[in-house]
C-alpha cells in the first residue's frame, strides 16, 4: 500500500510540473488531478491483475506479442505492395489500427486458450475430449472415492476451483449440518489424492459472468469438451439440456442392485407401517424399499414375502411385495435375495 501511495503522489507530482512549465498554475492544478486518476487506474489495473492467474497473464503476454508480430508482418506487406505498385504510402492511422486490433486479439485469444493448452500439455484431455469433471454434490457424497479405489475409474478428474472455494465455503458454514458436509467433501478429495491410478487435477478456469456453481459446471464442460460426474437429479437435466455429457453416480447404484423379478420370494425384517391400511415397510441391504402388504401388524418381525412387481424411479427401486408367512423361530432375519 505504501508502494502504490508514493507511485500515485509521484505520478501526481510529475503531472503537476510537467503541465505548469507549459501552460501556467491553473492548468497544472488539472494536471494534478489528471495524475491522480493515472495513479488510482494504475492501482486498478494492479488489483485486477492480481486475480487474475498467472498462466492466462502469461497467455495473454504471448497472444498479444504474437499478435503485434502479426501486425508488423502485415504491415510491412502493405508497405512493401505500395512501393511496387508505386502510388501513396498508406495513412499511418491504418498501421496504428492494424497494431491495436491485431494486440487485442492476440491479448484476449491467449488468455482464454492457454486453458486448453495446459490441460493438452499436462494430458488431461483424454483423445476424445471426455475428460471428467466433479460437481461438489458427487464429493460432498463420498461412494466416487470407493469407485476409484476398487479401479473401475483411472486417470485424471478434473476438480475446478470454484467447486473447491464451494466446498469451503460449505465448511466455513454455520450451520453444523453444513459444516460437517463440507469437511467430509474436502476430506474425500484428500483421499482420493492418495488413491493409486487417480489424479485429481485443480483447474483455475472460471467463468466470472456466469453465478451459479452448475451453470459454471456445464459452461467448463462446453468448453473443454468434457462430462460432468454428479449426483445432483437437477443438474443432470440442465446439462443434457445443452448437450453436455454426465456421469450420474446414483443411476451406476441403481444399475449395481440386485435385480428382482415378480414371483421371487425373500426374506425381510418389517421396519415401519406403510402410508396404505395393512401395509408395512422393509429394506434391503443396498437401501431399496419395500412394501408389503398385509404385513402391518408384523412390525419388528421377519417374514417371507412374494415379489408382485417393481417400480424404478429416478430416486431408485421400490419393490412391491404380498406378506406369505412368518419366518419360524426367527425374531431376525437378513434382507436379501433368496
Amino acid at each position: 500500500m505504501i508502494v502504490r501511495f508514493l507511485l500515485s503522489l509521484a505520478c501526481s507530482a510529475s503531472s503537476y510540473f510537467i503541465v505548469d512549465s507549459f501552460y501556467g498554475f491553473p492548468i497544472s492544478l488539472l494536471g494534478l488531478i489528471i495524475g491522480l486518476c493515472i495513479a488510482l487506474l494504475v492501482m486498478k489495473i494492479e488489483q485486477a491483475l492480481g486475480q487474475v492467474p498467472l498462466r492466462n497473464i502469461v497467455g495473454g503476454v504471448a497472444g498479444m506479442f504474437m499478435g503485434l508480430l502479426i501486425a508488423f508482418l502485415l504491415a510491412y506487406g502493405l508497405s512493401f505492395v505500395s512501393n511496387i505498385m508505386e502510388k501513396q504510402h498508406v495513412v499511418p492511422w491504418i498501421y496504428a489500427l492494424l497494431t491495436g486490433v491485431m494486440g487485442y486479439l492476440g491479448l484476449v485469444l491467449g488468455e482464454k486458450k492457454i486453458e486448453e493448452l495446459n490441460l493438452l500439455g499436462c494430458g488431461q484431455v483424454k483423445e476424445d475430449g471426455d475428460v471428467p469433471i466433479l460437481d461438489t454434490s458427487v464429493i460432498i457424497d463420498g461412494r466416487i472415492a470407493d469407485i476409484c479405489d476398487a479401479g473401475f475409474i483411472q486417470g485424471t478428474l478434473i476438480v475446478p476451483r470454484f467447486v473447491l472455494e464451494e466446498l469451503q465455503y460449505i465448511a466455513d458454514s454455520a450451520d453444523s449440518i453444513k459444516r460437517s458436509r463440507g469437511r467430509r467433501g474436502l476430506d474425500v478429495l484428500n483421499r482420493m489424492q492418495k488413491s493409486t491410478g487417480i489424479n485429481i487435477e485443480i483447474i483455475d478456469q472460471d467463468f466470472p459472468k456466469i453465478k451459479t456453481v452448475d451453470a459454471k459446471l456445464v459452461a467448463l464442460a462446453k468448453n473443454i469438451s468434457g462430462k460432468i460426474m454428479t449426483n445432483d437429479f437437477n443438474l443432470n437435466k440442465v446439462a443434457e439440456l445443452q448437450g453436455v455429457k454426465i456421469l450420474n453416480v446414483n443411476q451406476l447404484a441403481n444399475a449395481m442392485k440386485p435385480i428382482v423379478l415378480p414371483g421371487e420370494q425373500m426374506a425381510v425384517k418389517i421396519i415401519k407401517d406403510g402410508k396404505e391400511q395393512g401395509q408395512g415397510v422393509a429394506y434391503l441391504d443396498d437401501g431399496t424399499m419395500i412394501i408389503v402388504d398385509n404385513a402391518q401388524k408384523y412390525h419388528g418381525i421377519s417374514v417371507i414375502v412374494t415379489v408382485t412387481s417393481v417400480l424404478q424411479t429416478t430416486a431408485g427401486r421400490m419393490i412391491f411385495s404380498e406378506f406369505k408367512e412368518v419366518v419360524n423361530g426367527k425374531e431376525a432375519f437378513p434382507a436379501t435375495n433368496r
